[in-house]
């Protein structure tokens, strides 16, 4: 066991995504394929590219309105204290609706995405 100070926290731009996105890595992984948690941040209508995780992808709205979606078509919004469950594999994307900033936890296992093309209904 072993606490992670405020400070210790990694920021950086996702460059993967269509509008501003800023990635807070509140924990990297631990363990080989072990879980890894960050809060993201999405400007006003700013979405993921697509993308797939090799592991589970669970995301927890904290603040705005999210927008996201699958390969086979399933949309929605999702609202503060809402969680998203992506199994592996799925080819996804999500991000802020229009006219809201959002920012969401993101816990992901085995590995990093695998990023795709642009979302183009952004």
């Amino acid at each position: 066991m072993h606490l992670i100070r405020v400070a210790e926290r990694r920021h950086s731009p996702n460059e993967e995504a269509s509008g501003t996105v800023r990635l807070e890595r509140l924990l990297d992984a631990q363990q080989p394929d072990g879980a890894r948690l960050a809060l993201v941040h999405f400007h006003d209508g700013a979405v993921t590219h697509w993308h797939t995780h090799p592991g589970e992808q669970i995301l927890l709205v904290v603040s705005g309105v999210c927008r996201y979606g699958n390969a086979h078509g399933i949309q929605g919004e999702a609202h503060p204290g809402d969680t998203i469950y992506v199994a592996p594999g799925e080819k996804h994307w999500h991000g802020a609706a229009r006219g809201h900033d959002m920012s969401h936890l993101s816990v992901t296992t085995v590995g990093p995405p695998v990023w795709l093309e642009p979302y183009e209904g952004a």
